[in-house]
């Protein structure tokens, strides 16, 4: 007979005073409390050595002995997808997401995306498949490539959580854009809401846009061509898509972005985009979706504290697309890829 898992924690502070349903289902994500509650009432927690039921209260400091006498109920189909892992331990784990993958499930897009390929990659670490839940806290759009950390303890998640709150994350993103802008580095300052149009939440920097939020993003020029200019980009608040309305809004519009364009514009919704099917826009160039890239990502960890720096290497179609259009800094190398800090090489934003 198959041994059943057996885990014992320690209450947090921050969770001192909730009932050891809500304590456990923190833990074990893919538990719901309504089955941590049958698990307790069926005898399988204790604390402090001392059986307990559904209803009785963790303090800080105690310990739980949880035995899951029944399997996880809320699982993530786990699917062997290609996710580079640029960093992991106990805690989290950082990967350099593919474009045209979507960051969790959503609507009709229920497999395919990082979190169905983390949680096959957090099954691979235990004999009891689905005890971890990749947990998600910061999001890149669905064609957008790069850095993304995933929490993978309750811990983590929290820790993470505040941080990214609290605007106490660094990132940096890559972008080619339509024009040569002049200025070699700037500041847009201005505040972005949601576009008052149908069903699909875009967002705009125009006087008519609804419950605006001030937004600020830092660019450098890294590079000019004919008709493009390559820049890295730093946004210093966090709206959505705010690299891509603010570039646009400064009239120059990510290459390949399938909404946003100059003065606030918004190109024509076609249903192709809808669920699983390709997002692939004409550019002209290898590259078929917006060329935006999360090269950066920097945080304190959120158990030891220490500041960690992660650069996602840039590949593909992106890649391909610098060297068409004659990158020098790009077609130095004669690999698939491009480490990033190659490309932030002496390139700092404040």
């Amino acid at each position: 007979m198959k041994s059943l898992p057996v885990f014992e924690l320690t209450v947090e502070a921050f969770l001192s005073g909730h009932r050891i349903d809500v304590f456990l289902s923190r833990h074990f994500r893919n538990y719901t409390t309504w089955r941590l509650q049958r698990i307790a009432a069926a005898g399988g927690v204790t604390i402090n050595s001392v059986p307990v039921n559904e209803v009785t209260r963790v303090f800080e400091g105690q310990r739980v002995c949880v035995r899951l006498i029944e399997p996880p109920d809320k699982l993530l189909e786990p699917e062997p997808l290609t996710l580079p892992v640029l960093y992991e331990d106990h805690w989290i784990m950082v990967v350099n997401k593919p474009p045209d993958v979507v960051v969790h499930p959503v609507g009709t897009v229920q497999s395919g995306t990082l979190c169905n390929g983390v949680q096959y990659l957090l099954d691979q670490r235990t004999k009891y498949k689905g005890l971890l839940r990749p947990g998600i806290v910061h999001r890149l759009d669905r064609q957008t490539s790069g850095a993304i950390v995933v929490a993978l303890t309750h811990v983590a998640h929290v820790g993470l959580s505040e941080a990214f709150e609290t605007s106490r994350v660094s990132k940096t993103y890559l972008a080619l854009v339509e024009g040569r802008i002049e200025k070699d580095q700037g500041v847009i300052d201005r505040s972005i809401g949601k576009l008052p149009t149908g069903r699909h939440v875009l967002m705009s920097c125009r006087p008519d846009a609804l419950q605006p939020k001030p937004a600020k993003t830092s660019y450098q020029v890294l590079e000019r061509f004919a008709d493009h200019t390559l820049v890295l980009c730093k946004p210093v608040t966090g709206r959505n898509h705010q690299i891509r309305v603010h570039l646009a809004h400064l009239g120059h519009p990510i290459v390949g972005d399938e909404f946003y364009e100059r003065n606030g514009r918004v190109k024509p919704f076609h249903n192709k985009s809808e669920g699983n099917a390709s997002r692939e826009v004409e550019t002209g160039l290898p590259i078929r979706r917006h060329a935006l890239h999360a090269c950066q990502l920097s945080f304190s960890h959120p158990v030891t504290q220490r500041w960690m720096s992660h650069l996602a290497p840039l590949s593909g179609n992106f890649l391909a697309t610098l060297r068409v259009l004659g990158s020098e800094q790009f077609s130095k190398s004669n690999s698939r890829s491009l480490p990033a800090n190659e490309v932030l090489d002496g390139h700092e934003l404040e």
